[in-house]
């Protein structure tokens, strides 16, 4: 359990912490830019902005630049989610099932114990219960670039459990979304987004790349989920999937090369995390803590405590609980060398939830809502302290480790006796 994971997924990881660590600043200089605007005295050229009516009406595409960026931009970054997840299924060390049994049963107690404590802080207010997943999601980028800052000593097994936890949760949040947070839908639609969706997957897995020909193709499908009522991030998940892992024997073979997910996710990953998150981050943590009543009356509403306790006990609770309980009924032990308290310093790091969890609440209570305002005010608390306890308690593992590796270099370089 948390071991050190296949030498291949050790490098990839190592890649993407590296790629996480710039798109982790730039979100997080994406919200501070929304919050001080926001909170200045231009916040009305915030306001405008955020609600600017750009694109087609026949399509019903005329739509506000914050939700271009909800729906538009975000596909970007649950396409590459996508690729992510069908290359851990497929390629990665979730394809074992000893493996993937602990991150999987991580993910699931960090998404149940959070939305069950938002329900019981929330019990009897129908309005309020339909942000439940709120903070069910951890944020990839977020969580990842605070472990690349601070965790250089950190076991190689941490990283790949934490990377493989947020995949997994990432794909709950898709399914939740998918099926809770659809208000209506348009069967027709639906259905016709088969017809792009189904060449898109018949290119790519002939290994076309040609944009020309792929990006009409995942515009059109994009545009027909948006049309039928379920979100439309949820078409770049479908696009990703249909990307091939691994070439095929008349390709080659595995032995030959990467299939063409890998070739996406390189083009596709600097996009993302460069421009699309912190881009949606500016439009959507853009909030007035002086609001409605005030901040103090903001951070008495029990959607805002539902969110922040969900955030830093829930995922706290969920992950190590369902961490001891895999170890307690199978035979699944820690790593050598590995304490519970680095376990406990990824379960907090777990409660970073941004991204996913601010689109869950435009979602739930609708976009610029005073619920709205206070699931942004919840989601930063919440997300700021998980990230601050998790540095406390990861960077004294931080300490520890590098000790035992200065003590193995001076060890390693003592000459023979």
């Amino acid at each position: 359990m948390l071991a050190r994971g296949s030498r291949v997924e050790v490098g990839r990881i190592g890649e993407i912490l590296r790629k996480e660590t710039v798109g982790g600043g730039l979100l997080v200089l994406g919200a501070l830019l929304a919050l001080v605007w926001a909170n200045s005295p231009w916040s009305d050229a915030y306001i405008s902005l955020t609600q600017i009516t750009v694109g087609p009406a026949a399509l019903h595409l005329d739509l506000e630049l914050a939700t271009w960026a909800a729906d538009g931009l975000l596909a970007i970054f649950f396409f590459v989610a996508g690729l992510e997840l069908k290359r851990e299924f497929v390629a990665g060390d979730l394809r074992s099932p000893a493996r993937a049994v602990l991150p999987v049963a991580a993910a699931f107690g960090g998404v149940i114990v959070p939305a069950l404590l938002f329900t019981v802080l929330n019990t009897g207010d129908g309005e309020a219960l339909q942000g439940w997943a709120i903070p069910t999601a951890t944020d990839i980028a977020f969580a990842l670039a605070v472990l690349a800052i601070i965790g250089t000593h950190l076991p190689a097994g941490l990283r790949t459990f934490l990377l493989t936890l947020a995949v997994v949760d990432d794909l709950i949040a898709i399914t939740i979304i998918a099926l809770f947070y659809t208000d209506s839908l348009s069967t027709l639609p639906l259905v016709l987004a088969l017809i792009p969706l189904c060449l898109f997957t018949v290119a790519v897995q002939r290994r076309v790349r040609s944009w020309w020909l792929l990006l009409p193709l995942a515009a059109a499908t994009w545009v027909l989920v948006h049309e039928s009522g379920v979100h439309a991030t949820v078409a770049g998940v479908l696009l990703g999937f249909a990307v091939p892992v691994v070439r095929s024997r008349a390709a080659g073979g595995p032995e030959a090369g990467p299939g063409l997910a890998e070739h996406f996710e390189h083009r596709f990953r600097p996009i993302s995390t460069g421009f699309a998150v912190p881009v949606f981050a500016f439009f959507a943590a853009g909030v007035s803590v002086a609001g409605a009543g005030g901040l103090g009356a903001t951070l008495a509403d029990s959607v805002t405590l539902g969110i922040v306790v969900g955030l830093v006990v829930g995922k706290v609770v969920g992950v190590l609980s369902a961490t001891w309980l895999v170890q307690r009924f199978t035979r699944a032990e820690l790593d050598e060398g590995l304490s519970w308290w680095d376990v406990l310093g990824l379960a907090l790091l777990a409660g970073i939830g941004f991204t996913v969890s601010l689109l869950v609440g435009e979602l739930a209570f609708g976009a610029g809502t005073e619920r709205d305002e206070h699931v942004k005010v919840g989601v930063l608390a919440g997300s700021l302290i998980s990230a601050i306890l998790a540095t406390a308690v990861l960077r004294v593992r931080n300490r520890v480790y590098r000790r035992l590796c200065d003590q193995e270099q001076r060890w390693l370089a003592e000459p023979e006796t």
